[in-house]
């Protein structure tokens, strides 16, 4: 037999194997499938809802799937298929999806040893929400077929023809709209970004007196003030 022959279908899975091979996925990619639901703008209103049917998707195709693939970007494509039909219905419904923060991470400092640790920690936790927060907007301003694309490679590692197969597009299409998506994304995270205020200065103080120079004493200014 050559290596050309067409292979024999795989055997159907029994009862007890789809009930196992649906458990492990859904232990496994649970929460790939909430983060990749909030990346692709479903509103935390529909989270919910909308996992739910994802799994329902998988539970039904199981008898497409094949075993030996990763689940990993089967399943989201599936779960930018559910994510696209709720933007739709949300337009129909003529809302605008809220794009939340992304994961409520814990804002306090855990198991720090003391108030310092507790703020470290708390400002470090602020911090990381809030570039999430950024990453969330940009996202947001993304047509759906290039959101799904960039969220696949750039932040999930999945390779550009795996990404195609998976959307069912062809590689160069996927390779445009990655470009194009990374090109928006990027501009979208530059137009968040604002200059800090400079520094006041310290070379004159409040209330007519100068600051010190040089580690000198203090002196009072010689500039008159109106009426004096």
């Amino acid at each position: 037999m050559t290596d050309d022959a067409p292979k024999a279908p795989a055997a159907p899975l029994s009862d007890r194997e789809r009930r196992e091979l649906f458990g492990t996925i859904y232990r496994e990619q649970f929460e790939h499938v909430f983060r990749t639901l909030r990346r692709l703008g479903v509103p935390e209103r529909d989270i919910e809802d909308a996992i739910h049917e994802v799994f329902i998707v998988v539970h039904r195709r199981l008898v497409d799937f094949d075993v030996a693939r990763s689940a990993r970007p089967w399943v989201t494509g599936i779960a930018y298929r559910v994510a696209s039909d709720d933007r739709r219905r949300a337009h129909r419904r003529r809302e605008t999806p809220s794009d939340e923060l992304e994961g409520s991470s814990t804002l306090d400092g855990g198991d720090a040893g003391g108030f310092g640790n507790v703020r470290l920690a708390t400002d470090e936790a602020l911090d990381a929400a809030r570039d999430r927060k950024r990453v969330q907007d940009a996202l947001t301003l993304l047509p759906m077929d290039q959101r799904v694309v960039l969220v696949m490679h750039d932040l999930d590692g999945f390779a550009m023809p795996e990404i195609a197969a998976e959307l069912g597009i062809p590689l160069n299409t996927a390779y445009s709209r990655l470009r194009l998506a990374r090109n928006k994304f990027e501009t979208a995270i530059r137009s968040q970004q604002t200059p800090r205020p400079a520094a006041p200065s310290l070379s004159a103080g409040r209330d007519g007196v100068d600051a010190p120079q040089d580690g000198g004493p203090a002196r009072t200014s010689t500039r008159k003030t109106h009426g004096s």
